[in-house]
């Protein structure tokens, strides 16, 4: 289960990463996520069509790729 902990405390780091990963959120949508797991899901599922369950498998997968870079 993703840890919602994670993405606040790394805010700063992730926002650059999240729109690598996801191009179609604007400077504006990052401000408003301010690390919430909740905003960036309905961001996605806006954004890109996708299921709440599709949107929050997608942020967890972002989270552990970016949390396993960081432990090694």
């Amino acid at each position: 289960m993703m840890d919602s902990d994670i993405l606040k405390g790394k805010w700063k780091q992730y926002k650059g990463m999240l729109k690598d990963r996801w191009g179609k959120l604007t400077d504006n949508d990052v401000e408003q996520i301010e690390g919430k797991i909740e905003i960036l899901s309905g961001k996605l599922q806006e954004k890109y069509g996708l299921t709440k369950e599709k949107a929050l498998q997608d942020i967890n997968e972002f989270l552990g790729e970016y949390t396993y870079e960081e432990e090694k």
